[in-house]
């Protein structure tokens, strides 16, 4: 099932979903091994839990948050090492610790069944959470996933150079050596034509990568790419074995994980349901929020019959 979409924009409303400041004061930490964890709920509803990506955070979702709350009791963290979250340094940061630290504050919430949408490093963590759900490790159930643009399946994900450097052995030298220069010109290349980040978009999302010292872990954390390489078995059979309904949103102008992976998708996944953004880059919901909800919108009202 494919549909293809011409990316709208981020519009007014989205614009006006609030700053960064006032996304961190809406939230409230908690503690995983000690390290404090950022994290927000609102709304009301079947649990919505949002999942984001690398190098960013849960601020990825703030111009759809305000649409989804109206409809969900929606979920979202920082997961350790990003955002406002603790980053501890000489910490091995894992795809498992961060499904671990997922599952720890689902379970400890006692939520009995919630709904799962992901983006880039996120898809890999909800790929990890299917296989445990597959193997009944879990104490919720999974309802449905829906995934934006992450390597699902790395075969065909297509990193940036600053990626591959941050992975080799001068890692270190060049995460503690990023500037902000750099950073915005590895950055606006995620994003399609129509609708690049703005000054202040790239002021909040440097505030982000560097808080608590973000940049001295950024080699670190980006070994998760190796990690899929060597799970790929586990978490591509996860998805081809999953029992419930899933929906990929794919912004087609990502150069990372766009066209390609979607194309992977459909090769795959058995009856694949694929929602495609044309002019839209590797942040579907930070780009194209409209579009994003819409697509979300109405692949839950299939799954509810309506």
């Amino acid at each position: 099932m494919d549909h293809v979409i011409a990316g709208a924009g981020a519009g007014a409303q989205a614009r006006e979903a609030g700053s960064l400041e006032g996304w961190q004061q809406g939230g409230k930490w908690f503690s995983y091994g000690g390290h404090a964890i950022f994290s927000r709920m609102a709304g009301q509803g079947e649990p919505l839990v949002l999942l984001h990506g690398f190098p960013t955070a849960s601020w990825d979702w703030s111009r759809i948050w305000p649409m989804l709350v109206q409809q969900h009791s929606v979920l979202a963290l920082d997961m350790l090492g990003f955002g406002f979250s603790d980053k501890p340094i000489g910490y091995h940061y894992s795809i498992e610790d961060q499904a671990d630290l997922v599952q720890g504050w689902l379970e400890g919430l006692g939520l009995g069944k919630v709904h799962l949408f992901a983006h880039d490093y996120g898809c890999s963590v909800v790929q990890e959470l299917l296989a445990r759900d597959q193997e009944d490790r879990l104490h919720f159930r999974i309802g449905s996933v829906c995934f934006l643009n992450g390597a699902l399946f790395p075969e065909v994900h297509n990193p940036l150079l600053i990626q591959r450097v941050l992975r080799s052995p001068l890692g270190g030298l060049i995460s503690r050596g990023l500037t902000r220069r750099t950073f915005e010109y590895n950055f606006r290349r995620l994003f399609g034509t129509q609708n690049p980040p703005d000054r202040q978009d790239l002021e909040d999302f440097w505030h982000l990568l560097t808080y608590n010292n973000g940049r001295g872990i950024l080699h670190h954390l980006i070994q998760f790419m190796e990690e899929r390489r060597c799970h790929r078995n586990r978490w591509v059979g996860a998805l081809q074995s999953a029992c419930q309904p899933m929906r990929l949103i794919s912004g087609t102008a990502d150069p990372v994980s766009g066209v390609a992976m979607a194309r992977r998708y459909r090769e795959l996944i058995r009856d694949a349901d694929v929602v495609s953004l044309r002019n839209v880059g590797h942040y579907p919901h930070f780009e194209s929020p409209w579009d994003v909800f819409t697509g979300y919108r109405d692949f839950r009202k299939q799954l509810a019959g309506g």
